[in-house]
């Protein structure tokens, strides 16, 4: 694995020796070269379509994928971003709890991730998870591409805006209905049992729910438990990246409150359930890369506009 990025100095890339590894980010002109970051863009390290997810998806990408160290005024991204082609598409994919899954929810470098992949050029994110069921009709196994989410976390830096300026961006519809509408239509496509709709409410973590706080959840209507959409979606809308959220549900959180069959979740169940479908995951998100177009005038590119701002060059700060 490339090593972290180097000391840093505003819009450079630096090319730290080993085959396969470079850093796009800020370094010392006597640590290496040092060469505009729009350059290079332009190339291997370009990508239009980001997706937060780990095992199996790498294997989509062909044999000129590398992986990328993105430096970020918000420190390092969980891990290296491995960028490559798939089918004519420029794709990159981040874990986003680190290959090693050393990174909780709550302390997931949330802002650093969504950063990085727009350096690279990414304005298309899909962002798959884990999720518990809070109905009973939702069913383990099943997909849900949700269209809402409320937040229940407390800790987590959620804005790119911490002033001097302030932007309070639209998320009455959070999610980008166009990549949702894909979504749901190539899982039908595939045979795999999907919802249309759905809303996630997001807890801190990294522990699990209490009966009272699922019972809570499920009263209030709401259709899956999760520990990471936010404030990954609205980090998103606050770059203007398309963005839409695959759940694949694992288990029914604390179980169910008319079966006591159904027993709480375990972290070792929700892996086992996940290990058994993760296959359809990538299937379903390689079928949406595939048909995925760029839409300029989609809404989601348009939710924040701050005058001076841009991105060719390593941009460093939102206000321009």
């Amino acid at each position: 694995m490339p090593s972290r990025p180097w000391p840093l100095r505003s819009g450079a890339f630096s090319f730290p020796g080993k085959t396969g590894e470079k850093t796009i980010g800020r370094t010392s002109d006597e640590e290496a070269e040092v060469e505009p970051m729009a350059e290079h863009t332009e190339g291997k390290l370009r990508a239009d379509i980001g997706v937060f997810g780990g095992s199996g998806f790498y294997e989509l990408l062909g044999e000129d994928a590398v992986e990328v160290w993105v430096d970020t005024p918000y420190g390092p991204p969980s891990d290296v971003i491995t960028v490559g082609e798939f089918e004519g598409k420029r794709v990159a994919f981040l874990p986003r709890h680190g290959r090693g899954h050393q990174y909780p929810p709550h302390r997931i470098p949330y802002r650093a991730n969504l950063w990085a992949m727009r350096e690279l050029g990414v304005k298309t994110v899909f962002a798959p998870c884990a999720a518990g069921s809070l109905q009973p009709h939702v069913k383990p196994a099943d997909f849900v591409v949700c269209d809402q989410f409320v937040d229940r976390t407390r800790s987590r830096p959620a804005t790119f805006y911490d002033g001097p300026v302030t932007v309070h961006v639209s998320l009455a519809d959070p999610y980008c209905p166009r990549l949702r509408r894909l979504l749901v239509a190539e899982a039908r496509r595939l045979g795999i049992t999907v919802h249309d709709g759905g809303t996630v409410v997001v807890i801190e973590g990294p522990r699990f729910s209490t009966r009272a706080e699922s019972k809570w959840f499920s009263q209030a209507g709401w259709e899956f438990i999760s520990m990471t959409q936010y404030p990954e979606v609205v980090l998103a809308r606050e770059l203007n990246m398309c963005y839409a959220n695959v759940a694949l549900i694992t288990d029914y959180d604390v179980g169910l409150a008319d079966d006591p069959s159904v027993p709480p979740v375990t972290h070792e169940a929700v892996l086992e359930v996940f290990k058994a479908n993760n296959e359809r995951v990538v299937s379903l998100l390689a079928a949406a890369i595939r048909k995925v177009d760029d839409d300029p005038d989609c809404g989601c590119r348009k939710a924040v506009s701050i005058p001076g701002a841009k991105w060719a060059g390593g941009l460093r700060s939102l206000e321009g």
